[in-house]
């Protein structure tokens, strides 16, 4: 052992061991010495400060009615009348304001003139009142003169008419320059809108034709027939009204993941896993164009309403632009990491809009082919983005909720929960009815405004199919918006309609509001 090491232990040996309450006490009379001055006796307060403090604190606190009691005394004196005096609870029942338009003067002997009177006017505390609109007191070290604005001010200042407003107004008062100007703004109570009642829909007709999934379906602008593409390789043409098959196409190699029917031209475009993109005369019924570039299976398109320009997506993690006669590559919009599922076109900026595996959402500029901006709040894939047709909002879909945005900054309106399943396909019409169906067969209807799920939908399968097989892979409305079609997993293609004899009474609304839950605009 070191010289050192002896001499700690035997300090550490000679150390003097108390017990607890030795060392409580020891440490209570250190703390007691170290604020004993905070208990001394209080030293005596100099009066010219404590004079100077209370001033500030009345002009402050008080100032808007320190003048008053000279007002009143005045008022009495050379009048003859007595101030008049107003009740606690009158507040409730009037607002009381002076108008004029000369200023107070400064100093004793404040009198009334014949410009300014008292008005009575209904809601609001009289006190609040009288403390915003006159002026502040004319204290003898500031000498400035104020003029109060008229009950007509105060509320064109609120951009409010001139009416009587309810009790529950906040009071705001700005002072700039000398100047004050008071603001009565309407203190609106949270409430959750009502849903509107919308019709039940009931299936009325099944079409079946398909030897595969049916997995896209387009209408035609004219409203006559309905295009389907399946996972059998073929393209069915459908007669709306009756439902029966006028024609089919063949050409591509694979499942056919999408169909759309331009509304500028004869066309019909088509997309599938075999890397496809063909443009179909409908004159000739055959194929006249293809679109070269994806590098795997594409799994949606959509036509520019305005521009002949053709938009699809693929597995590839792209979205690409095409010239619809040129057949040239405008732009390969790059961005996503994971499949571009879904694709839809508007006439306004932004005007492409992408939902992807990878569970963003992308708001492209067509003109520059770059991202306008990249919504992440999803957590899932995204496989259905949908666009009102009215509003300037669209809708997406996950499987853990779907969502509502505000372009142009894809601003998040609200969530619509309660679809617990994979969801594949959304549809709106102009009524605010948004349709959502998932990979288990079940179809939710909403409310758009509120996200009311009004309607919950779940039809059997086709006779001789297994319960598995029960999915919607798409589905939209028909140009009238009466009719819904559905492609579905059973290789069948359902048909709804609004229930005729369904009301009010007959079918209600169940509408409990949730406190928690608030729209964002």
């Amino acid at each position: 052992m070191s010289q050192r090491s002896q001499r700690e232990w035997i300090n550490a040996e000679d150390v003097q061991k108390h017990s607890v309450h030795t060392l409580v006490f020891r440490s209570l009379k250190r703390t007691h010495d170290m604020f004993v001055a905070d208990n001394a006796k209080a030293i005596a307060a100099d009066e010219t400060s404590h004079r100077l403090k209370m001033s500030i604190k009345l002009r402050t606190e008080y100032g808007p009615v320190l003048h008053m009691p000279v007002v009143k005394e005045t008022r009495e004196k050379t009048v003859g009348e007595p101030y008049p005096q107003y009740p606690a609870n009158q507040g409730l029942e009037s607002e009381y304001a002076v108008t004029g338009t000369l200023p107070y003067p400064s100093g004793p002997g404040v009198a009334l003139t014949a410009d300014t009177q008292i008005q009575r006017m209904p809601s609001e505390s009289a006190a609040q009142s009288l403390a915003l609109a006159l002026p502040s007191s004319q204290s003898s070290r500031i000498d400035t003169q104020r003029t109060t604005a008229s009950v007509g001010d105060v509320y064109r200042n609120a951009s409010v008419p001139e009416r009587p407003q309810p009790t529950g107004l906040s009071l705001a008062s700005m002072e700039s320059g000398g100047t004050k100007n008071a603001a009565l703004m309407i203190k609106k109570a949270q409430t959750m809108p009502k849903p509107q009642w919308h019709p039940p829909w009931k299936l009325y007709r099944v079409i079946s034709g398909h030897l595969g999934w049916v997995r896209s379906i387009a209408v035609e602008p004219g409203n006559q027939w309905f295009v389907t593409g399946s996972a059998d390789r073929t393209i069915k043409i459908w007669d709306l009204a009756s439902g029966k098959l006028k024609l089919s196409l063949t050409g591509h190699i694979s499942t056919v993941r999408g169909v759309i029917v331009s509304a500028r031209s004869p066309y019909l475009f088509s997309c599938g896993e075999d890397k496809q993109v063909k443009c179909w005369d409908l004159e000739y019924n055959k194929v006249i164009r293809h679109y070269h570039g994806h590098l795997s299976a594409v799994y949606g398109l959509d036509l520019h309403p305005t521009i002949d320009v053709l938009v699809t997506c693929s597995r590839d993690s792209t979205a690409r632009i095409w010239d619809v006669r040129t057949k040239a590559g405008v732009h390969t919009l790059q961005g996503h990491t994971n499949a571009v599922a879904t694709v839809k076109c508007q006439a306004a900026e932004p005007q492409i809009i992408t939902g992807s595996h990878d569970t963003t959402i992308r708001l492209w500029d067509m003109a520059g082919g770059k991202t306008h901006a990249t919504l992440t709040n999803h957590k899932k894939s995204v496989r259905a983005v949908v666009l009102h047709p009215r509003q300037y909002t669209f809708a997406s879909g996950s499987p853990d909720n779907i969502k509502q945005w505000k372009f142009p900054d894809g601003n998040f309106i609200q969530n619509l929960s309660g679809h617990n399943a994979i969801i594949n396909t959304l549809a709106v019409n102009s009524d605010g009815v948004l349709v959502s169906g998932a990979d288990n067969g079940t179809m939710h209807l909403w409310d758009w405004r509120t996200g009311y799920n009004f309607q919950r939908i779940h039809a059997a399968v086709q006779p001789g199919s297994l319960d598995s097989e029960s999915g919607i892979f798409a589905c939209t409305f028909d140009q009238s918006e009466s009719r819904l079609i559905t492609a579905e997993a059973d290789k069948t293609i359902k048909v709804y309609k609004e229930d005729d004899t369904a009301t009010e009474e007959t079918h209600p609304v169940s509408w409990k509001p949730e406190i928690t839950k608030r729209k964002r605009f």
